[in-house]
């Protein structure tokens, strides 16, 4: 029995790291948009909510493109699914090239675009994939490696990016506002033709995963019979019937909001709190190595320590903690408030994924594409604080109180809406997951 089990996890193990090779590889891929974007305004000469559609045009692949990347999936498999997404997002890297040449933004957001539409694929394959390659009742711990491998791609495509696209990207801003149009055009030009070699070599690095991933030792995975409802007996039919999976879908909408908000928005609350930037542009990594070091934590502990439900509570009790305590503490230690989100956040996404999986059977794909579309929490809740912290500021500085105390309070009261998502994923950590589910 011994050996047997052995065996299992020495099959397991290869694939294992192949798939974490492919969260690191869209870990990477996402997360260079933090340089993409100011990159952008510059060189097509944008505004601030112009450029931030860089983000927009990454998130709305997810949505546009889930259901079609569920229905790919279902034709072709697991395997040639990641095979065919990586293909695509080198695809996408060379639509740089041409938007490169013509500087034109539309032409980038479709590069952009196209990149998401293979990360779709790649993630609605690779998601369930390592769910289900071993026991349930350990996913979250295979999903918390992967979390470390996306985490840390994150941090260096942001530093490699960071470096190619933006240095001395505000000495070359200040030489722009003097020299005359033709000057002009011409160093934008040339600004414009650094992606080039970025992305031909992004694009070769793409292609070359995909033809691997066809011929790599993965094995076949297969997705279990459908549970019998508890009142009727009868098989499902319709993935409607899976109330416990639209609660996930819920849970990971609001979680993918608050995991943006604590790393897109921390930055800029350090400066409103009059942090000085040079300080403040390395807060992010703050939150990336809190989630690190727990998904880290996540592997040791799930499940020989404690349940993926458990990590869940434990994970929104957490949140819902470090929330009131970033509203009412003040200056850095709010910021590590901030930063220390990355905590109550990493094992949110590993947990809620094989919750909301169980019981699926042959509609696990199509539930795994809903779970993907989920991730356009993270287009839309950012907005909805920077419209909390705006509205504050009115208010505020309407009722006499000076800018920067206004800005810094106002930057601060923007964090209450992460309070109401953190009670819906405690929600369905305790009860939403088991919602429709046969009792054994």
């Amino acid at each position: 029995m011994k050996k047997s089990i052995s065996q299992s996890k020495n099959n397991t193990l290869i694939p294992i790291a192949i798939i974490a090779g492919l969260f690191f590889v869209f870990g990477f891929v996402t997360w260079i948009n933090g340089a993409l974007i100011p990159f952008m305004k510059t060189i097509n000469e944008l505004t601030d909510a112009q450029s931030y559609l860089v983000a927009s045009a990454s998130y709305i692949s997810f949505v546009a493109m889930a259901l079609p990347a569920s229905y790919i999936i279902n034709k072709i498999g697991f395997k040639k699914g990641m095979a065919l997404g990586l293909i695509i997002m080198a695809l996408g890297a060379l639509v740089f090239i041409p938007a490169a040449n013509a500087r034109t933004y539309w032409v980038f957001l479709l590069g952009v675009f196209i990149q998401g539409a293979g990360m779709t694929l790649l993630q609605t394959a690779s998601n369930p994939y390592i769910t289900i390659l071993g026991p349930i009742e350990s996913a979250a711990k295979r999903i918390a490696i992967m979390g470390i491998a996306n985490k840390v791609a994150g941090a260096l495509g942001s530093v490699i990016f960071g470096a190619i696209l933006l240095s001395g990207i505000d000495g070359m801003k200040d030489k722009l506002s003097t020299v005359g149009a033709a000057e002009k055009a011409s160093i934008l030009n040339t600004m414009a033709d650094s992606v080039v070699m970025p992305y031909i070599i992004m694009a070769i690095v793409l292609f070359s995963l995909g033809i691997l991933i066809k011929k790599a030792p993965l094995p076949q995975v297969e997705v279990g019979p459908i549970e019998d409802s508890k009142t009727e007996g009868k098989s499902k039919t319709s993935i409607f019937q899976f109330p416990h999976l639209w609660l996930g879908v819920l849970a990971l909408f609001v979680y993918v909001g608050v995991e943006v908000i604590a790393g897109d928005t921390i930055i800029s609350y350090g400066i409103a709190l009059d942090i000085p930037a040079d300080r403040a542009k390395f807060f992010t990594l703050f939150t990336l190595m809190a989630m690190v070091a727990t998904y880290a934590l996540g592997v040791f502990l799930i499940p020989k320590y404690i349940s993926q439900a458990v990590a869940l509570k434990a994970s929104a009790v957490l949140g819902i903690t470090l929330s009131f305590c970033i509203v009412f503490t003040s200056g850095f230690t709010s910021v590590l408030f901030v930063a220390a989100l990355g905590i109550a956040n990493a094992l949110v996404w590993p947990a809620i994924w094989p919750l909301a999986l169980t019981g699926l059977g042959k509609f696990t794909k199509t539930a795994s594409a809903l779970l993907i579309m989920a991730i356009s929490g993270g287009a839309i809740l950012p907005p909805l604080y920077g419209a909390l912290v705006d509205n504050k500021k009115i208010e505020l500085l309407a009722s006499g109180i000076e800018a920067a105390p206004a800005m810094a309070e106002a930057a601060s009261h923007g964090y209450w809406i992460l309070l109401p998502c953190y009670i819906i994923i405690l929600y369905y950590a305790f009860s939403g997951h088991k919602v429709g589910l046969k009792k054994n």
